[in-house]
């Protein structure tokens, strides 16, 4: 775990559940399982998590609950953003609920701090928030007392979905937005959001098909609308008044990183600003338009232009280069997570829920 962290939308991650398994091609060059493999492989929070294979470390999809930072977050007393477990998902089939009971026991406890959850797996996510009642959570809060720990608000009353407390998935791409999306939004959760990192394709989140047929939901509005013979009729608010409170979108860094379309993200930026939902561009990661490249000018960089619906890479060298416009799109440039930076047409989006 880290009191700081160089992610742009958080202050501090507290790795209390370690490990993975593979799940989406989001999960390809996911830095946490590289970083278990090599530097970290030695280390009793990694060791054995991974296994070698001719791409480098894989997860083997075990995990590891590191008992001894489960309560580091309730000895920082200044408010910090945490995000939960970045080098695994809570809700892997391998955490119990006893553990979880824990963690959200010592979320409940710090209500200072403001925890984000990320999974891959809403639907461990949405069964175990909603069979967790108030006796539930009394019964974990006892248990800290029991054990010694300070618990000051154990006989508090403490609302729930935790107020201090934002569910995520991660949605990498369309296909994954609609399997993961309607079940956040079946979700009890104070804030609801997701993390389009690595962007990997267009996602629009204004039209999922609910469970009804014929229904359709906006997840940035909260709306559902009822086709009858051909005719659209929108009926207000959907079946749980749920909607997405904030949209992270980023590229892809490090080794082997594929690029994202600039468009892709604008489009999710533009979706955000009609339904005022809180928008964060969280970075280029490697591939970059022109208008941040300038450090390429000069030198042998890699390009990638899409073409019929799939990436194409050049390797250009300076007299190659010669007389093209360097802010041509839908080049990118290969320039790195630094100097592409996370300006969007020129622009920080750094917005948050409410």
């Amino acid at each position: 775990m880290a009191d700081n962290t160089h992610i742009e939308w958080t202050d501090a991650t507290w790795n209390v559940v370690t490990g993975c398994a593979i799940v989406s091609p989001g999960c390809t060059n996911c830095y946490a399982m590289k970083l278990a493999g090599t530097r970290l492989r030695d280390h009793p929070s990694r060791k054995d998590l991974t296994i070698d294979s001719k791409a480098g470390p894989v997860w083997n999809g075990q995990v590891r609950f590191n008992a001894d930072w489960l309560t580091q977050p309730l000895r920082w007393t200044k408010p910090r953003k945490i995000f939960v477990c970045a080098h695994g998902d809570l809700f892997h089939e391998g955490v119990t609920d006893d553990q979880l009971d824990q963690i959200f026991a010592v979320m409940a406890l710090s209500p200072q701090h403001i925890y984000q959850v990320l999974t891959k797996r809403p639907e461990r996510m949405r069964d175990y928030l909603s069979a967790f009642t108030p006796e539930r959570l009394s019964q974990a809060l006892r248990a800290f007392v029991h054990a010694g720990e300070k618990a000051t608000q154990e006989d508090r009353f403490i609302p729930l979905p935790l107020p201090n407390v934002w569910m995520g998935v991660s949605a990498e791409d369309q296909t994954r937005a609609n399997e993961r999306i309607p079940v956040l939004l079946e979700t009890p959760a104070a804030v609801r959001w997701i993390s389009a990192e690595p962007l990997l394709g267009p996602i629009d989140l204004t039209t999922f098909d609910d469970q009804e047929p014929h229904h359709k939901i906006d997840a940035l509005r909260g709306k559902w609308t009822a086709y009858f013979a051909g005719t659209a009729k929108e009926w207000g608010s959907g079946p749980t008044d749920a909607r997405l409170d904030w949209v992270v979108v980023g590229g892809e860094s490090g080794a082997g990183s594929r690029p994202m379309h600039p468009d892709w993200a604008r489009d999710l930026r533009d979706q955000c600003a009609d339904a005022g939902v809180a928008f964060l561009f969280k970075q280029w990661g490697e591939w970059t338009p022109g208008e941040n490249a300038q450090n390429t000018l000069g030198r042998t960089v890699e390009t990638a232009d899409w073409f019929n619906d799939a990436w194409d890479y050049q390797t250009l060298t300076p007299a190659s280069a010669e007389g093209m416009h360097i802010d041509d799109e839908p080049t990118l440039y290969r320039a790195g997570k630094r100097a592409a930076g996370r300006l969007l047409d020129g622009q920080l989006h750094d917005g948050y829920p409410a």
